[in-house]
């Protein structure tokens, strides 16, 4: 089945490689981030992977901040 979009490498990533990946489309074929957004989106549904959302880059855990006396 084909995609109306390029993909990044020049063919379809597994789904392993897709759900690890930021981007999985060419960037050059896009004239804004919105719609380079909506596109990835529906890429990520087309392999049948989870789409990414707003929050992904951030640590699921919090971080903790060391003491001020600086010893732990």
């Amino acid at each position: 089945m084909n995609y109306k979009y390029r993909w990044k490498n020049g063919a379809p990533p597994t789904r392993d490689q897709a759900a690890r990946s930021k981007y999985l489309l060419d960037e050059s074929q896009f004239e804004s981030e919105h719609d380079r957004q909506l596109a990835e989106d529906s890429a990520r549904k087309h392999l049948g992977v989870p789409t990414r959302t707003a929050d992904s880059d951030m640590p699921v855990l919090p971080v903790s901040t060391p003491p001020e006396d600086g010893t732990w």
